[in-house]
């Protein structure tokens, strides 16, 4: 049976072209880019060529690229990093209720070590409201962070506006666009970030290789201290074999950004249109300003993980809410920001798309899931009793 993946926002293929860009690191060109002799200096090349290719991707300078081992870390150097530096001009701090659990947990153990953070609200899309930012702000803030689209309901946040709050409080503001970066157009000039979290994996890279965006001139003190690798802002002999595979990605990823996208996106448009057919399941997510593989729905009266598990069975792999989420069975976050009631957001289910995905694979998803949640429903006892319905008004809610 083929596997029919959905699972690309929590991570993908190595693609060819990317695993033979890394093999050479492997085996013959073993050298520590520290070292001075040749196998060093080839080594070190590698991390130049693909700190250029990364760097080109989302419009920055090479010397602004530093690389890390996940956007976790990423996430977790910007935030900690920089409040860090700048913790003798204040000690506030600004995130939304959407961010992702590396950002959410940085923010609260920053709380721990005296920061004060406010966490903004989204609205019934997931979207923040560049106001509500603004209207957090007090004389003590020095660190914005707002996720630039979620992986679990899609949604890209109006970046571009925020940043230019900040910019005018003379605030830094970094974004989390792990979800984004090599899947949809990011340009950090354009968008205005002082940082920026980036992952291999998220576009047919290799795991263990991420990236953070650091604007030039920003301060910001490591987390990891030792040697002067990374300009010195992260220790540690690099990872050149996952660092060039990275760049490799990169590459492809700003070569074949728009047919990817076409081709995703008219997947996620048809496995949309036919599983909102089904009774009592909605849309989540902005309709609009939204991923273009990814498609997310709550379903009433039966709960993610039955659906999974029933999936699997067919051979089709999709998500329920945030995976560290669903291993908790606690309802997701991100829903209940968004106003979900917290019986409906046991039944998320989350589709995302990548360029390995056909028409087939839809058309099979959208043939055996209403079969799924019918034989779900029928063992259900909340299905007879409503439990945990949505307001009439939802029903007719859908994404785009």
């Amino acid at each position: 049976m083929r596997v029919k993946y959905f699972d690309h926002i929590a991570s993908n293929p190595l693609l060819p072209e990317v695993l033979e860009a890394m093999m050479p690191y492997f085996k013959e060109q073993y050298g520590n880019p520290m070292s001075m002799y040749d196998l060093g200096m080839n080594a070190k090349g590698a991390i130049d060529t693909a700190r250029e290719q990364v760097a080109k991707l989302i419009n920055a300078k090479p010397s602004e690229i530093i690389f890390t081992s996940s956007g976790a870390e990423s996430n977790n150097f910007a935030l900690k990093g920089m409040a860090l530096a700048r913790q003798d001009n204040g000690k506030h701090l600004i995130i939304s209720k959407a961010e992702h659990h590396s950002v959410m947990n940085t923010a609260r153990s920053l709380e721990k070590q005296g920061f004060v953070v406010t966490y903004v609200p989204v609205d019934e899309y997931g979207m923040v409201d560049p106001e509500t930012v603004k209207k957090s702000i007090t004389k003590e803030t020095t660190v914005i962070s707002i996720i630039h689209a979620s992986s679990e309901v899609g949604t890209i946040e109006p970046i571009k506006e925020i940043a230019a709050i900040a910019m005018e409080h003379k605030i830094c503001f970094h974004t989390d666009a792990v979800a984004t970066a090599g899947n949809i157009p990011v340009d950090v000039k354009d968008l205005g970030v002082d940082a920026l979290s980036m992952s291999a994996h998220q576009f047919y890279g290799p795991k263990g290789a991420a990236a953070m965006y650091l604007k030039t001139g920003q301060r910001i003190l490591p987390l990891i201290y030792g040697g002067i690798q990374e300009g010195g802002r992260r220790a540690g002999t690099e990872n050149v074999p996952a660092i060039a595979g990275m760049g490799k990605a990169a590459e492809l990823a700003d070569a074949e950004l728009p047919k990817r996208m076409a081709h995703v996106r008219q997947l996620r448009d048809r496995l949309t249109e036919g599983i909102l057919k089904i009774e009592k399941v909605h849309a989540t997510g902005h309709p609009e300003h939204r991923l273009p593989g990814l498609a997310s729905f709550v379903v009433e009266y039966i709960e993610g993980e039955g659906m999974l598990l029933l999936l699997l069975a067919k051979g089709i792999y999709a998500a329920s809410g945030s995976a560290c989420t669903s291993k908790a069975l606690k309802a997701s976050p991100v829903l209940i920001s968004m106003g979900v009631p917290v019986s409906m957001a046991h039944g998320s289910i989350v589709f995302s798309l990548g360029i390995g995905n056909t028409q087939e694979d839809i058309d099979l998803c959208v043939e055996e899931f209403p079969q799924i949640v019918n034989r779900l429903r029928a063992m259900s006892p909340f299905a007879k009793e409503g439990w945990g319905a949505m307001p009439a008004e939802g029903d007719s809610k859908e994404g785009a």
